[in-house]
């Protein structure tokens, strides 16, 4: 072996090694951030239409520690479908939650809740009895197609305890040409 081949194959040893070292750094950054940050999340069912729908992806951005009204969230709460769920913030702790299933009106605190992304009103009532208060700790939620959605109008799902929510959803990463930011 000549010097010039000695010298080539001992530029590409390192250049190997910081090649691999780069990758590795970068796939545990990777999932660093994905594990505590933010996950990916696909939709299951019709119960978040016309806002989201069957097999949309979702960006969740795994830590927030208050939740409001309007935000999508997603619950690992066990409930009867077991399964996680898709559903918006209507009300948190302490605060009363009252719908007149005739008119399709949602009422918090005696607010009338002005809701321009649902289906269509809310008039299918489940087996929740109201008014009700919602606990401290845990959510009201409901589906945007509120006439298709098990939530928490019904006992299947019940108020959602805040720690069994895996996060609020930022962004409809896919399919691309629906991309949508929702905070």
């Amino acid at each position: 072996m000549n010097e010039e081949q000695q010298n080539q194959k001992e530029i590409k040893q390192p250049f190997a090694y910081d090649l691999v070292s780069i990758i590795c750094t970068a796939l545990v950054v990777i999932m660093v951030v994905f594990t505590f940050f933010f996950r990916f999340v696909g939709v299951v069912g019709d119960s978040m239409n016309p806002t989201l729908y069957e097999n949309d992806w979702l960006l969740v951005r795994a830590i927030n520690t208050e939740y409001k009204y309007g935000d999508i969230i997603i619950s690992t709460q066990p409930n009867a479908f077991n399964e996680p769920i898709v559903k918006r913030v209507i009300a948190t702790g302490g605060q009363t939650v009252d719908i007149d299933f005739e008119t399709g009106d949602v009422f918090v605190d005696g607010e009338l809740l002005q809701e321009d992304y649902i289906a269509e009103r809310t008039t299918t009532k489940q087996d929740v009895n109201f008014p009700v208060v919602v606990p401290e700790g845990c959510i009201f939620a409901m589906g945007d197609n509120r006439n298709d959605s098990t939530d928490s109008r019904s006992t299947a799902i019940g108020m959602i305890d805040e720690r069994y929510i895996i996060g609020k959803v930022l962004f409809r990463v896919l399919p691309f040409d629906q991309f949508a930011y929702f905070e």
